[in-house]
């Protein structure tokens, strides 16, 4: 009897709501002010009751208190302190009149914040993963950042998927990367850790972002320097796995009242050895015939230079103008050497090898601008233009070579050797919108956007005689792809007394235009071939929210979103690419946009247990399809599945005790997909998914900190069609702040028991596959930054650009098949 009272007091502290202080914070002009720190004194000795945050539309509570008197203080940065009248709480609720906040005026005096922020914060709307201070974050790039994130999977192609669903949109501080594939994967290779504030995971956004990205919103905000005056900082890192590996940069930033210029350099060199084993079997007749058994090594050396400078103008307290531009000089080159030996399966015998030994010197530069206004106004009104322009400039200069042996390994039968130029121009403009006022007793948003983009890649393959080159002219084509794009949107939110909502809609408009050009042979001479498509279609996009939040401590969700993807460039290009003498990859210029409609239910429990549930339908799903070409041969293309189905849990909990701190996060996800090709090609898979991730943190002293980081990827299935065995790392490291937390030095060990590798299998369309990939995970990093300059902490200018979504499907050559 005695347990079960327990447990029934237990439960009606969960679900029994006793009395509660509400209230609203708002500025001198009546505008709610969210992210205001609201703390709730005992008035008999001024001592801290309760502390909380305003909400986006100013309000706050504190549910469950007490009886007793108290009184109310309102700060935030900016804005002169404000408190309450006393009052008494008893037997009923209290609602605290409106607190008005007035700026300060004059300089602000140095404040010296010492807080640290925790590992993942759970909002109504995403996750975000703060990863400045964190010591595993030593020498990483922002793709292995990503790799650690709870609920994002990265498979060996650097495909990024969230919650089980591919689409993921990637932005940098709230602007588009305009990459995708192996583009957006190079860039944040290039971006270093040093450089990364936060991760925001956004699984559904509102209708005010862009329609593009089933999976969500990937937003990544970039350390920015504060305060008022100059100061700067320097930084830099070395690595070893296999090879060394270096890396530094420089930031500064100068504000005054009347203008910010900041700007900020990395430079990243960094050689990386990967592993390789591909075993291949085609059973075209329904009896297996030819076995491949591949083994290969690909050494890459990555290094660029990342850029980014602006400069905000402040007219007065309504208007501010900026310019903002950012700049991607990376030269990678890529070597592959891979054996391959090819046995007759009816008689277990190695029939020839193949050796083939590739180099491929890239060039891929890119320069954004962007102009930006924004306009405050004395009701609350917020208008904010952006005009973006990007242009990429692409190119690969890659050597094929392939050559067969005899079984014995020892005598050359034959050779063939491809050289591949794929030069690629890519330039995309865009002019948008936003504009938000307060609408009744709620806030109303609405903005438009356009934006056009234009690709040109000519792609050019010779075959090496012993004469010279000649151009192949029936494997050589040039792509033209031209794409505009026009959306409006509009959407309201509002507080009520328990509840809040938000509901919006997205209209857009696509027009596209491709054209492939090559010359053919006919028989007589030769002549051009063209091939092209056109396509034009409007799309619809409502977005919903309900949060539940009377009482704070114990919040609901429902969220609603339909979403698009659009097809990258390079899957549109119908043209075939060689990868070796038994492979290549094709485009498709009958790929479908893929759609998802989904709906999440989410509970947050005292600020910090967090549970979500999500349910998504993707129609017309993009998959990489390995095809049967010929006999023995293969093609990868990427196709529409009919249909994917997931079910998602995500579970996330921080616990802290002294100096001992662990957070801890589960994702688990049940997919299923379908289609029919028809000829035996089907697909129909289930697949259970379950990642768990876990960092745990301990302070030895106020300038000594210990960390341990480790994730589980359980098996599950990729792209639809490949079944990938289970993946697990643990980091270890330590940071130490000297010269008064100017110097910090870590140090850190990655993937330390080796075993971060990617597995899978295939088996479709009358072809068994097997992969296995490693790459240089287990390494050992340094790295020291130090910081110089005033550090009096003054809000900086947020701003997001007009180019959200129409760049990001820029794919490696823009547009070009290949690696």
């Amino acid at each position: 009897m005695r347990y079960l009272l327990l447990l029934m007091l237990a439960i009606c502290t969960l679900f029994c709501d006793a009395q509660q202080v509400t209230g609203s914070v708002t500025n001198e002009n009546g505008a709610p002010v969210a992210g205001a720190t609201v703390t709730l004194l005992k008035s008999k000795d001024s001592s801290v009751a309760k502390i909380s945050v305003s909400g986006p539309d100013g309000s706050y509570s504190f549910p469950t208190m007490p009886e007793g008197n108290y009184l109310i203080v309102v700060t935030h940065t900016g804005y002169k302190a404000v408190h309450s009248s006393r009052f008494s709480l008893g037997d009923v609720n209290i609602h605290v009149p409106a607190m008005t906040l007035t700026r300060l005026t004059g300089m602000m005096t140095a404040v010296n914040v010492t807080a640290q922020k925790p590992l993942v914060e759970v909002r109504a709307d995403k996750m975000i993963v703060n990863v400045e201070g964190t010591i595993n974050a030593t020498g990483l790039n922002a793709l292995e950042l990503l790799r650690r994130s709870p609920g994002v999977l990265i498979d060996k192609d650097d495909n990024i998927s969230m919650s089980a669903k591919t689409g993921v949109q990637v932005h940098i501080d709230g602007r588009s990367t305009h990459l995708s594939g192996q583009e957006l994967s190079a860039y944040l290779r290039s971006l270093q850790s040093s450089q990364v504030e936060s991760i925001e995971l956004i699984t559904n956004p509102s209708a005010k972002y862009d329609a593009a990205g089933n999976a969500g919103i990937i937003n990544i905000r970039l350390v920015k320097n504060k305060a008022l005056g100059a100061n700067g900082s320097v930084n830099a890192g070395w690595n070893i796995g296999i090879t060394p590996k270096y890396n530094g940069g420089m930031s500064f930033n100068y504000r005054s009242k009347r203008i910010n210029l900041f700007g900020t350099y990395a430079y990243n060199y960094a050689p990386v050895e990967q592993h390789l084993d591909f075993r291949r079997t085609t059973a075209l007749s329904g009896t297996p015939d030819t076995l491949f058994d591949q083994q290969g090594t690909i050494s890459d050396v990555r290094q660029a230079h990342n850029i980014k400078a602006g400069v905000d103008f402040f007219v007065n307290k309504r208007n501010t103008f900026g310019v903002l531009v950012n700049a991607i000089l990376a030269d990678p080159v890529s070597d592959s050497y891979s054996r391959t030996l090819i046995s007759d399966m009816s008689t277990n015998v190695v029939d020839r090898i193949l050796v083939a030994d590739n180099s491929n010197t890239m060039k891929r530069h890119n320069a954004n601008f962007n102009l930006n206004y924004g306009y405050s106004g004395t009701s609350g009104e917020l208008l904010t233009l952006n005009a973006d322009r990007g242009s990429y400039d692409l190119h690969s200069n890659q050597f094929q070579r392939n050559y067969y042996y005899d079984p014995s390994g020892q005598v050359l039968q034959s050779s063939v050797i491809y050289h591949m130029l794929s030069p690629a121009q890519i330039n995309i403009h865009s002019v948008k919108a936003d504009y938000e006022r307060a609408l009744g007793k709620g806030r109303l948003s609405f903005g438009a956007k356009t934006a056009w983009v234009t690709t040109d890649n000519d792609f050019r393959r010779y075959d090496v005689l012993a004469g010279g080159e000649q151009l192949d002219h029936d494997r050589s084509n040039r792509f033209l792809y031209q794409e505009d794009i026009a959306a409006a949107y509009a959407s309201f939110s509002r507080q009520y007394k328990s509840f809040m909502m938000q509901a919006g809609v997205r209209m857009e408009h696509t027009s596209a235009e491709g054209v492939s050009e090559s010359v053919k042979f006919d028989g007589a001479g030769f002549s051009t071939a063209v091939t092209s498509f056109k396509r034009s279609y409007t799309d619809f996009f409502p977005s919903a929210a309900v949060t539940f939040n009377k009482n704070k401590e114990k919040q609901w969700s429902l969220t609603y979103s339909r979403r698009i993807d659009r097809p990258a460039y390079k899957d549109l290009n119908p043209f075939e690419f060689a990868l070796d003498e038994y492979s290549f990859m094709k485009g498709n210029v009958n790929l479908r946009p893929q759609y998802t409609n989904s709906i999440s239910l989410a509970h947050t429990y005292k600020y910090k247990l967090n549970l979500s549930l999500n349910y998504s339908h993707v129609n017309n799903m993009f998959a990489d399809i390995f095809d049967t070409a010929s006999k023995s041969k293969a093609f990868v293309s990427k196709r529409n599945l009919a249909t994917q189905d997931i079910f998602a849990f995500n579970m996330s909990y921080p616990y802290q005790y002294k100096a001992f701190s662990v957070f801890t996060n589960v994702s688990a996800n049940f997919s299923m997909y379908e289609a029919n090709f028809g000829e035996g090609r089907r697909v129909d898979l289930e697949a259970f998914g379950l990642t768990i991730f876990s960092q745990a943190s301990l302070k030895f002293a106020k300038t000594l900190t210990a960390e341990v980081t480790a994730f589980f990827n359980a098996p599950t299935v990729y792209q639809g069609t490949f079944r990938a065995k289970a993946v697990y790392n643990a980091d270890a490291g330590i940071s130490k702040r000297c010269l008064d937390g100017k110097v910090t030095l870590k140090a850190s060990v990655s993937d330390i028991f080796y075993t971060q590798r990617f597995s899978a299998t295939s088996d479709f369309a009358g072809q068994t596959m097997k992969f296995n990939y490693r790459q240089e995970s287990r390494q050992f990093k340094l790295a020291l930054a130090y910081k110089f300059g005033r550090s009096t902490i003054k809000a900086a200018r947020q701003r997001t650009v007009g180019a959200e979504e129409e760049l990001k499907r820029v794919q490696q050559g823009g547009g070009v098949l290949g690696n």
